[in-house]
C-alpha cells in the first residue's frame, strides 16, 4: 500500500499521522505516548488502529526493541514531512503580545553560549514576557533529533546542519583564544609556549583532538592533553588552579572569565566558531516562537 492510499484509509485523520510519525522517531509505545501526552495504553490502541488502516504492523518487538517494519522505513520521512506542513499550516500566522504570553520554551545549547545570553534574556523576560519560563538544556550527541522529535524549541549549535526540517541561521562567528593564569611559565601566544602547557580540552563528547591539532601538525608540534571536560565551566576551573591552558570562543568566554585568568591570543590564527541558531520547520508560522528567535537572535548578535 502506498502512502496516498494510506492517508485515504486513515480517512486524513490527523491524529494518526501524528502519532505514526512519533512512534517511528521513538521506536516505542511508551516514548510517542509520553511525546504526545497520552497514556500508554491510549497510544497502544492507536496503533492497533494505524495497523488496521495500514495493514502493516508498523513496529515489531526484536528481543527488548521494538523495530519499523520495511514499510514503515519506506513511508518514515514523507509522513513526518506531512505532519510538519500540516501543523504549518494550522499554526495561526497572528501576531503576539510578550507581555501576555504564558509558555514554556525549551533552548538547548553549551554553556559558553550560556553564560552570555541568559543574563541578557532575564532582564529582558523579567521586563517584558513575565509569563514565559525558558527551560535549558546542554547539548546533547546530535543537533538535529531533539529539534525532530519536538522536544527543544531552538538550539544554537556551532554546526549548521544540512537537514531539509532544519531552518538555521549564523548569528554571529567567534575566534579561538587561549585561556589561562597570568602568571604561566610559557607564552601560549607562541608555538613552543603554546605546545609546552599542559591542555584541557573541552568536549561533550570526551574528544581529545580537536581543531587546534590540525594547526600543530602543520607546524610539527604536539600537545599534552591533561584533561578533557564536557563544559567550559569545568575547563575554567582546572585552568585557575593550575598553569594549564584551554582553547574557547574568546568574545563569549570573556563575559564568563573569572578574576585571574585572561585571553591570550592563539600563535597563528584558527578557523573561526560559528553561532548557529536552529529550530524545526513546524516552527515557521508560529508567533510566539518567531518572537523568541527574534529576541535570542537580537541580543547574541553583535551591534554593528
Amino acid at each position: 500500500m502506498d502512502l496516498i492510499s494510506t492517508i485515504t484509509c486513515m480517512h486524513m485523520d490527523l491524529n494518526l499521522l501524528t502519532a505514526l510519525d512519533a512512534l517511528l522517531d521513538e521506536r516505542s509505545v511508551g516514548g510517542a505516548a509520553d511525546r504526545l501526552h497520552l497514556s500508554q495504553p491510549a497510544m497502544s490502541r492507536t496503533l492497533s488502529r494505524i495497523r488496521r488502516a495500514t495493514g502493516d504492523e508498523i513496529l515489531v518487538r526484536s528481543g527488548r526493541e521494538m523495530l519499523p517494519t520495511p514499510y514503515a522505513e519506506q513511508v518514515r520521512e514523507e509522513v513526518h514531512r506531512l505532519v510538519t506542513r500540516a501543523q504549518a499550516v494550522l499554526t495561526p500566522n497572528a501576531e503576539v503580545d510578550p507581555a501576555t504570553l504564558e509558555r514554556t520554551f525549551t533552548l538547548q545549547c553549551n554553556d559558553v553560549v550560556a553564560g552570555a545570553l541568559l543574563p541578557r534574556l532575564a532582564a529582558v523576560l523579567a521586563e517584558t514576557a513575565p509569563g514565559v519560563c525558558l527551560r535549558l538544556l546542554a547539548e546533547g550527541p546530535t543537533t538535529t533529533d531533539e529539534l525532530r522529535r519536538g522536544l527543544v524549541d531552538l538550539q544554537i549549535t556551532d554546526s549548521a546542519t544540512d537537514h531539509a526540517d532544519t531552518r538555521r541561521t549564523t548569528l554571529f562567528a567567534d575566534h579561538l583564544a587561549a585561556v589561562g593564569r597570568r602568571d604561566l611559565p610559557h607564552d601560549p601566544s607562541d608555538w613552543a609556549g603554546f605546545a609546552a602547557l599542559p591542555h584541557v580540552v573541552v568536549s561533550r563528547r570526551g574528544r581529545t583532538r580537536d581543531r587546534i591539532d590540525d594547526l600543530l601538525d602543520t607546524r610539527h608540534l604536539r600537545r599534552h592533553v591533561a584533561f578533557t571536560v564536557p563544559t567550559l565551566a569545568l575547563a575554567l576551573g582546572v585552568v585557575a588552579a593550575h598553569p594549564m591552558i584551554a582553547v574557547a570562543p574568546a568574545a563569549l568566554t570573556a563575559e564568563v572569565l573569572p578574576a585571574g585568568l585572561r585571553t591570550y591570543p592563539l600563535p597563528a590564527p584558527a578557523p573561526p566558531v560559528p553561532a548557529v541558531l536552529a529550530w524545526h520547520a513546524r516552527h515557521d508560522r508560529d508567533a510566539a516562537h518567531r518572537w523568541l528567535r527574534t529576541l535570542v537572535t537580537a541580543e547574541l548578535t553583535p551591534a554593528s
